[in-house]
């Protein structure tokens, strides 16, 4: 029996670690005509250990996510944990240039974030997008004086690719 794209969205939010796990299971079987389900992929993220596992699995396969899941995942990057913001800003990269209107999300997330995993993933988006990010230049060479290696040097990867 086919499950409807849609029913396996909304049990990927189910109260029921099973549901989210079957759901998740069927959308990778379904590789890029998951697509639709990215944003609800991403906040399932959160859940679950094994969830988590699957949800990884289905992401890690999708390549990027359609243009208008930009701000929904933007939105996302606003969360204090770290799996689902991490994967909003993994997905914003893969977008590149179109994930442009996700920059000042991407910016206030390579800032503040409190997961260092999410605010290296931001830097390395805000890179990802170029040129168009040019409003995050100001923030990436702040970050430049932190201690964190991995977020420095992705910091001056990404001004070098908005500055071209």
């Amino acid at each position: 029996m086919v499950v409807p794209l849609s029913s396996l969205i909304t049990s990927l939010s189910s109260d029921q670690a099973s549901e989210r796990q079957v759901a998740a299971g069927q959308l990778l079987q379904l590789g890029p005509a998951a697509r639709p389900a990215v944003v609800a992929l991403v906040e399932a993220a959160d859940s679950d250990d094994e969830t988590r596992e699957i949800v990884t699995a289905v992401l890690e396969d999708l390549g990027p996510p359609d243009e208008e899941m930009t701000l929904p995942l933007a939105d996302i990057l606003q969360r204090t944990t770290l799996d689902s913001p991490y994967w909003a800003a993994t997905l914003l990269g893969r977008l590149e240039a179109a994930a442009a209107p996700a920059a000042k999300a991407l910016i206030t997330a390579a800032e503040e974030h409190p997961q260092g995993a999410v605010r290296q993933r931001a830097v390395w988006a805000l890179g990802k997008i170029g040129p168009p990010a040019t409003e995050a230049l100001e923030t990436l060479e702040e970050i430049l004086a932190e201690d964190d290696p991995r977020l420095v040097s992705l910091a001056k990867n990404a001004i070098e690719s908005i500055r071209g």
